[in-house]
């Protein structure tokens, strides 16, 4: 199944331009402290709005600091943010649905309506609205993103598990006296792991969107902290001088999430059983 995955995946140009940008950018992140030219926060008065040169590749901002650096160490901001927001997002997601989809009933009942009352709200201004009465901190944005956006995976797992739980190796499992955990853990999830994966790799594009957003309105990670967002806030007071202060986060958010949604989708079609010949 993987070295058919792999032949798939590998043939979709788009997808393995992707998952190389985005592998470049996990090592970049990984390494910014062994890498970056300057300390991200350092002031040099001597160097304020400098454009880009070779001593500053991408300029700095009206600190003096280093554009590059803080753009690098900004990408560990938005890639803890998708990973951590969208694990909590799918774990719970994951379980409410599983729990839907193989007892129905009365189960199912409450927690898909659950899921329609979370999804009444706004997802942005539900964020917003909660975010504004913490401290703004990484931890608690990355916390309340996953906790308002597992419903589209809790409404996916339900899904294939009202479909799985209908087979016959599932039958198999209950006439040999398997547990209802087992069932659902052992021989349910695994063969519903495919779409959970894709969903998982299409919500961290917007995970990372909301975290931007949120510290462009300046409640999301603070300064000095470097984060795509709030350099975007910087910039957009002096765009008209210093054009490679929006420029560049800008490009990097771009960049970053077109490539995991085209990463996501190259996934899915190289786990869609319908493109076996």
């Amino acid at each position: 199944m993987w070295s058919q995955f792999w032949e798939r995946f590998k043939s979709n140009k788009l997808g393995m331009a992707a998952a190389i940008f985005l592998l470049a950018l996990f090592l970049l992140s990984f390494l910014a402290p062994l890498i970056v030219p300057y300390d991200p926060v350092a002031i040099d008065v001597k160097a304020v709005l400098m454009p880009p040169s070779l001593e500053h590749p991408l300029g700095t901002d009206m600190l003096g600091r280093d554009v590059l650096s803080r753009l690098i160490y900004g990408s560990r901001i938005s890639l803890k943010v998708g990973f951590v927001a969208v694990g909590i997002a799918t774990v719970i997601g994951t379980f409410l649905g599983a729990l839907a989809g193989y007892y129905g009933g009365l189960v199912d009942a409450v927690i898909m309506r659950l899921v329609d009352i979370m999804l009444c709200f706004p997802s942005f201004f539900l964020i917003l609205a909660v975010v504004a009465f913490l401290e703004p901190s990484i931890w608690n944005i990355m916390i309340v993103i996953g906790l308002t956006s597992w419903m589209g995976v809790a409404r996916l797992v339900r899904a294939e598990f009202l479909s799985l739980k209908e087979r016959d190796f599932v039958l198999a499992a209950k006439a040999i006296g398997a547990s209802d955990l087992r069932i659902i853990f052992k021989h349910l999830l695994p063969n519903a792991m495919a779409p959970i994966l894709v969903s998982a790799t299409l919500g961290i594009p917007g995970a990372i969107l909301t975290e931007a957003a949120l510290s462009f309105l300046g409640i999301g990670v603070q300064p000095p902290t470097p984060s795509w967002g709030n350099m975007l806030t910087a910039g957009k007071d002096n765009l008209e001088i210093a054009w490679w202060l929006s420029v560049f986060p800008g490009l990097a958010i771009l960049l970053t999430v077109l490539a995991y949604n085209l990463l996501g989708e190259a996934i899915r079609d190289a786990l869609d059983p319908r493109l076996e010949e």
